[in-house]
């Protein structure tokens, strides 16, 4: 669903922005995820992959630690969202930032092109990062 949703959302705000008569999806895209030239500061395939494998479990332990049975109720949305800026804040240069494949599918298909041929990556890197949260949260929690 997170995939369908998406791709509704990337196709809403092509519509959104496509009435604008200065926007282009060549040149303006629609925030998709991308290295090497398709990074907004040129970096590298293996940056990008690192940057992404290290990003997401670091959300994902913040959403495991803030809705952990052990802890209070109710702040849980106030540490996800601050962690989910400070990723986008260091992740934006880089990738875009993803931490979400289902984020980087929508606008890839819609973009096509380089977005559509690095998918695999925004793909990959977040699930490797899913994995290491699992472990890292089974031995921490």
């Amino acid at each position: 669903m997170q995939c369908i949703g998406a791709l509704v959302g990337a196709a809403a705000l092509f519509g959104i922005a496509a009435g604008n008569p200065s926007y282009s999806l060549a040149v303006n895209g629609l925030g998709q995820n991308g290295y090497d030239s398709a990074s907004p500061g040129g970096f590298s395939l293996i940056a990008g992959f690192i940057s992404e494998v290290v990003l997401t479990p670091i959300f994902l332990l913040v959403i495991h630690g803030s809705t952990s049975e052990r802890v209070s109720k109710g702040f849980a949305g106030i540490a996800i969202g601050l962690s989910l800026i400070l990723i986008h804040l260091v992740g934006i240069p880089v990738t875009g930032v993803s931490v979400n494949p289902a984020r980087s599918l929508g606008p890839a298909v819609i973009v096509g092109g380089a977005a559509l041929s690095q998918l695999w990556l925004f793909w990959a890197a977040p699930v490797i990062g899913g994995i290491l949260a699992a472990i890292i949260w089974k031995y921490i929690e």
